[in-house]
């Protein structure tokens, strides 16, 4: 019970703005992930930069259990193993971004699209963190269970081979 797991990956790409941009960062993402994706909306309306409210200016895909596990191998060997102390929260979630999603397997370039970068947070969790979300009978979890910040570099040094600078 005091072994850590990936609980989610989620995948984030902000386009900032719908049309064209927003479904060819839709196909990219659904692509790489192998499901298919769910648009994100904007929370307020930013006249700066042409943004109305609850207009889709971005698109997410939450991977679980292997998916998640395989998904993670390849975007930390895109980033070369390495993250920064920066990138990991009190809470033992870690959050790193990828520039260009040509570095992929079996994605290209193609000038017509473009190149599309992307976020992707990490939530680990303990065994057991489900008594704080399920509907009945739901109890904090101890302090002694939760997960800290050294706890998951820990775990990404054992699991992953990731050096933290």
């Amino acid at each position: 019970m005091r072994t850590p797991v990936v609980e989610k990956v989620v995948v984030h790409m902000g386009v900032g703005e719908s049309g064209q941009h927003l479904v060819d960062a839709e196909g990219i993402l659904s692509g790489i992930t192998g499901q298919s994706v769910v648009r994100t909306y904007s929370k307020r309306t930013l006249p700066a930069f042409g943004i109305k409210k609850n207009e889709p200016i971005g698109c997410k895909v939450t991977l679980r259990a292997d998916r998640a596990e395989e998904f993670l191998r390849t975007s930390l060997n895109i980033v070369e193993g390495k993250l920064r102390f920066s990138q990991f929260d009190k809470y033992g979630n870690v959050a790193f971004g990828i520039e260009e999603h040509t570095d992929f397997p079996g994605m290209r370039y193609d000038p017509n699209i473009g190149i599309f970068g992307m976020d992707i947070n990490v939530v680990v969790n303990r065994p057991g963190y489900r008594i704080s979300k399920r509907r009945i009978v739901k109890r904090k979890v101890p302090a002694s269970h939760r997960i800290t910040k050294e706890d998951t570099i820990a775990f990404f040094k054992d699991k992953y081979s990731v050096e933290v600078i």
